[in-house]
Formats: structure tokens, C-alpha cells, sequence
């Protein structure tokens, strides 16, 4: 992804750097400004929860933080997510909590001997930051191949990931590999050369490191391009998952577009079918890409995969 694009913050600014509800009068408020709760959702017609959903922020901008929270909390949602402590406050304000953030990017990473020092630091750093505010989750990457054999980016992935799993364990916050598309050569859509492109190998990384607090991000759209078969890899890989992302595919567009290969409401279903508890995190870049529209996906979105 790139550092800006067109305006728009990226998820590598957002990575680096409670439910709440509203009263009768804030739901009001809520629906002149063109955020309040769809027909079936908000305060008076709750969703079913068996899908804990979160939205991230830098794909639907022009729409802040600020917007999203109060979105957010319109639809009966409990978090945020890839927003830095900063944002914090701001989020304990509408009563939310943040299902995953970072402070690394995705360009480096474990995969490197040499980079384990400055992602071992930002780690940390982030699993202190998760359990002071009681965010479940941090994220962490490989970092690009860069020429590196496979089973050296392996082995060093593993003494990487060791390295986090006793404070991660002791401060109660789990680590999240997130496995990446390397064949989309576009912009905030695919990442060639990411070394953890795979989500067989990426799970049997975290399953040698042998911790209840070191899993995978498990991201729908990413699989789908480098293996599809979805459902399968759901339960295949079930108790390694620590989080999960959505967006649609092709084109990391709207979950419910014409050409959209995913069946997202049959996926929501597996992850409930595996006892999945953790947060879905809607990661998709709508086609809109203006603020009404946004909302409209957002809106759209959620109640596809209120399963």
C-alpha cells in the first residue's frame, strides 16, 4: 500500500501508528447527520451478536474516526480497529474498544533476523499499550521475502514470534500474523513478495511457536486470492485464528457487489459453526468512495454478516 492515495490515509499510517448505545436523543441525532442504525439494527432491533463486528478506518475515509465510532455505535457495534492509542480516549468516549492495531508496518517484519529487533520493540510496545486500555488483539507481518530462502524466513518467523509470546501471554493480549495477497500488483489491494502469502504456512508458523497467545489474522479476501476454498481452511484452521478480516473480491470492493465471489453470509456462518468468538473486522474499500455512499456499504456490510 501506499503512503497516501488520493487523500485517503492507508492502513500502513493506521497499523503504525465495551459496546456502547445510544439514547433516544443521540439515536436521533444520529439519523439527521445520515449516521443512525439501518431498518433491523441500532438500539431498538439489536443484532443477533453472534458475529462480533468492528469496522477499520483508513478504507472508509473521507469518513474520520470521529464518523465511524458514532456509526459504530448506531449499529451496535463494539469496536474500532487499526487506530493507535492515540485514538483511545476517543473511543472509550463512544464506549468502544479496539479489536486489533500495531505498531509496525507490513514492509517489515520476522521473516528478517535483522529487523527483529526493531519489531520485537514495537511488539511489546503494543501488547502493553492492548492490555492497559484491554484491546484484545495487536498485529504483526513478515515483511517482504526480499530474496530470503523459505526455510530461513521460516525459522526466523518462529524465534521472532517466540520472542512476544511470554509478555503477550502475561499481559492477556494475542499476537496476530496477518497473512497477505502477494499477487494483486495494485496499491492497498496486494502486496508481492510478502513472504507470509499463504495462510497454511502462516498457521503451521504459529503453531510452532506453541502459545495460546500467538495465532493468525485470517483475512477472507487475501485467502480467497492465494487459495480460495475458504470454508475448508475455516475449520481446517479454526483454533489458530485470532482475527478476522472481510473485504470483497475482485477488487477489494463491497462485500455484497455483482461480481463478488465470496458468500459472505455462508462464511459468518462457518466462523459461528467453529465456535469462532473473536471480532470481524470490515475491511473492504467501498466503490462509493464518498461519505453517504461509504456509510451506505458500511451499513450494507454489517447486515450481510449479521448471521
Amino acid at each position: 500500500m501506499t503512503a497516501m492515495d488520493s487523500g485517503r490515509l492507508n492502513r500502513r499510517d493506521f497499523v503504525g501508528g465495551a459496546a456502547g448505545t445510544l439514547g433516544a436523543m443521540g439515536v436521533a441525532r444520529a439519523a439527521e447527520a445520515g449516521t443512525g442504525p439501518v431498518a433491523g439494527q441500532g438500539a431498538a432491533n439489536p443484532l443477533k451478536g453472534r458475529i462480533q463486528q468492528s469496522l477499520c478506518v483508513w478504507n472508509f475515509a473521507p469518513l474520520t474516526a470521529e464518523d465511524l465510532a458514532r456509526e459504530a455505535v448506531a449499529l451496535g457495534l463494539k469496536s474500532l480497529e487499526l487506530l493507535g492509542p492515540e485514538n483511545f480516549p476517543m473511543l472509550s468516549h463512544h464506549g468502544l474498544t479496539c479489536a486489533i492495531f500495531g505498531r509496525h508496518g507490513f514492509s517489515k517484519g520476522f521473516a528478517h533476523r535483522e529487523e527483529h529487533a526493531e519489531c520485537t520493540a514495537a511488539c511489546l510496545r503494543a501488547i502493553d499499550e492492548a492490555s492497559a486500555f484491554g484491546a484484545p488483539n495487536i498485529i504483526t507481518f513478515s515483511g517482504f521475502s526480499r530474496g530470503i530462502g523459505r526455510e530461513v524466513g521460516i525459522r526466523n518467523m518462529i524465534d521472532g514470534l517466540k520472542g512476544l509470546a511470554a509478555h503477550a501471554e502475561k499481559r492477556g493480549v494475542t499476537v496476530c500474523l496477518e497473512m497477505l495477497n502477494s499477487r494483486v500488483d495494485v496499491p492497498m489491494k496486494g502486496h508481492p513478495d510478502y513472504f507470509c502469502d499463504d495462510i497454511d504456512l502462516s498457521v503451521d508458523i504459529v503453531k510452532a511457536v506453541s502459545s495460546e497467545r500467538v495465532k493468525v489474522l485470517f483475512d477472507l479476501y487475501h485467502v480467497q486470492i492465494m487459495h480460495g476454498d475458504v470454508s475448508r481452511r475455516i475449520r481446517k484452521h479454526a483454533p489458530w485464528i485470532g482475527h478476522v478480516h472481510t473485504a470483497g473480491n475482485p477488487g477489494r470492493c463491497d462485500l455484497d457487489a455483482p461480481d463478488q465471489e465470496l458468500n459472505y453470509p455462508a462464511l459468518m456462518k462457518v466462523l459461528v459453526e467453529v465456535g469462532y468468538r473473536g471480532f470481524v473486522g470490515q475491511e473492504f474499500i467501498p466503490r462509493a468512495g464518498d461519505k453517504g455512499g461509504n456509510l451506505k456499504a458500511v451499513r450494507s456490510a454489517v447486515a450481510l454478516c449479521d448471521v
